[in-house]
């Protein structure tokens, strides 16, 4: 059995706790350890799957966080490096009363992962790798390191995964450089998840049924749409499916599509990719079982916090 890589950014969530309040007089923040590949790590982990994280965070108070709170979740960060000339990546949130979020991202050494950070690893251990960052589509040395590794997993023929996570407050002035460089990974990756508000996005559709089509054409991935509470729409064998969500009280949904993708991510590890006429049917159930671990994820607050309640007696 190999081990999933997980590539991305790790970073710290300082959020505002003062209700409507904006950035600029908010005086009270709470610390959260966060970066969509940085959860999926975790939640994989904690199902009970051999996960590794590679990203970089700056050598400081936050980035040694970051490490000892993924090493207690039996993340591995052997590769998680640390920059001693860049202070880790921080992002200030605060909700408003309207709704809308004041975000202010103050980018560190989350950009800062290369090509030859990654010369260090030896992929041979792997069968799975997940690319899932929020900021490698933006400028940086990450951005080099991203399609780098996408082209070593596609020469040994590695199980590719990848989430766009798109970040309106990063990407709103540049949609069409997002767009491009998304493609170029849904059209080489075995696997991606992306929101409804991405396949909308991402297609240039009105609705997320249309934007399935156009996946099913363009693509030979599996995919899953996520659509919240209504469940996911799921992408397979040159048909798509509903798959219903599990029913329950949210309490916080940040990291519940992270943790969707780790349990999918970790079953794909466990059992083998799916294939022949069951194919569909089996994705179905992992995509089942993915809504489970979302589900049980928005039922505690903050992601990483949640996780610590999996493990993979949930898809029993």
């Amino acid at each position: 059995m190999g081990k999933i890589l997980c590539i991305g950014e790790a970073l710290i969530d300082m959020i505002c706790t003062d209700k409507g309040m904006p950035l600029s007089g908010g005086e009270n923040f709470l610390k959260k350890a966060g970066g969509a590949p940085a959860n999926v790590a975790a939640a994989i982990a904690a199902l009970g799957g051999s996960v590794d994280l590679t990203a970089k965070v700056g050598a400081d108070p936050f980035g040694q966080h970051i490490a000892d709170l993924l090493t207690g979740l039996k993340v591995g960060t052997d590769y998680l490096f640390r920059d001693k000339d860049h202070f880790t990546t921080l992002a200030f949130v605060s909700l408003m009363e309207n709704g809308e979020r004041d975000f202010y991202f103050n980018r560190g050494a989350d950009a800062q992962l290369s090509v030859a950070d990654l010369n260090n690893i030896d992929l041979n251990q792997y069968s799975i790798v997940h690319f899932g960052s929020a900021t490698a589509f933006l400028p940086g040395p990450l951005q080099q390191a991203y399609l780098y590794l996408l082209h070593e997993a596609q020469k040994r023929h590695l199980f590719i995964s990848f989430d766009p996570n798109f970040r309106e407050l990063l990407f709103g002035q540049n949609k069409p450089a997002f767009c491009t460089q998304s493609w170029h990974f849904l059209n080489h990756c075995h696997f991606f998840k992306v929101s409804d508000d991405e396949a909308l996005l991402l297609t240039g559709t009105n609705h997320v049924e249309a934007a399935a089509d156009v996946f099913l054409k363009e693509t030979r991935a599996v995919f899953a749409i996520t659509l919240g509470s209504e469940g996911t729409l799921l992408g397979c064998n040159g048909q798509h499916t509903m798959v219903s969500s599990i029913p329950v009280m949210p309490v916080d949904t940040t990291g519940a599509g992270d943790a969707f993708v780790g349990a999918v991510l970790f079953q794909l590890l466990q059992m083998g990719l799916p294939a022949g006429e069951s194919a569909m049917s089996r994705w179905i159930q992992l995509a089942a079982n993915g809504n489970k671990a979302g589900a049980r994820t928005c039922q505690y607050m903050g992601a990483m916090e949640a996780f610590r309640q999996l493990n993979n007696t949930i898809f029993e």
